[in-house]
């Protein structure tokens, strides 16, 4: 096996790895009322599932993250010229940053250090640190927002089941699954991005927050019908793990690197 096929095979595993991280967060709500986020989650794997789980996250989250800043480098998913396709270029180097960085939460969780919380807190708390961080903060909510927005868009328009294999995208089990997945993941973004949005009109760090402050955030019966959708999404990420057709990572850049 080639180094991109090898690559390719374990990116299938980082979207497993998604899947299981949002069916976690859906379950800790709708069971026992606990919101969490993506490092609560992972918490939560690490106490259940022991080191061997853990490994296998750290090793699909790498190379998820590695996939995607590929696309945003090498365009391996083909997408259009033009500013929507340099839209998706910039959000799929957005996912594979958020995605490394899990890979480090759980690489750390391994290690036997806690996750320590208040992410979404101490990242406010550092950008009002610095010049202009009320303004970083609005104009990366704006972003944030935007991104929910286009979440919802790819959910009507079911644009997503163009990546999966034809005989799995014309199922109706696939399409709503991911309408309800993508749907609640857009509205959870929206929200984050109003909570970014406000720290930084109010110059207040404690005012942002991430997807446990937006469970937390919403009222009955609205957080448990986002987080039966984010269940969805779950669920759908298991999908995409087997049936996403994946277009190799080229790795002969990365090769000549090395010499």
């Amino acid at each position: 096996m080639d180094a991109s096929a090898g690559l390719t095979l374990l990116t299938r595993l980082g979207f497993a790895a998604r899947g299981l991280l949002y069916l976690v967060i859906a379950y800790l709500l709708i069971r026992i009322g606990r919101a969490e986020s993506p490092s609560g989650a992972l918490d939560y794997l690490a106490e259940g599932g022991g080191k061997a789980l853990l490994l296998a996250m750290i090793a699909g989250f790498i190379a998820y993250g590695v996939w995607r800043m590929a696309d945003a480098f090498f365009n391996i998913e083909h997408h259009e010229s033009g500013k929507k396709g340099l839209r998706e270029r910039m959000g799929a180097a957005g996912s594979g940053i958020v995605h490394l960085l899990l890979a480090w939460q759980a690489v750390r969780l391994f290690q036997g250090s806690r996750s320590s919380g208040g992410g979404s807190e101490a990242g406010a708390e550092d950008a009002l640190s610095l010049p202009g961080g009320e303004l970083m903060l609005v104009l990366a909510g704006a972003v944030l927002i935007g991104v929910g927005a286009f979440q919802i868009v790819k959910a009507s328009k079911c644009s997503f089941l163009r990546h999966l294999e034809p005989g799995v995208a014309h199922q109706p089990w696939a399409k709503w699954l991911g309408r309800a997945g993508y749907s609640a993941r857009g509205v959870v973004f929206a929200i984050s991005g109003y909570f970014l949005v406000r720290a930084g009109r109010q110059g207040e760090a404690s005012e942002a927050g991430g997807i446990e402050e937006a469970l937390t955030w919403l009222s009955e019966p609205w957080n448990m019908i986002v987080a039966a959708g984010l269940f969805g999404f779950g669920l759908y990420s298991l999908i995409e793990a087997r049936f996403r057709v994946l277009r190799g990572v080229p790795t002969g850049p990365i090769d000549r690197m090395r010499l």
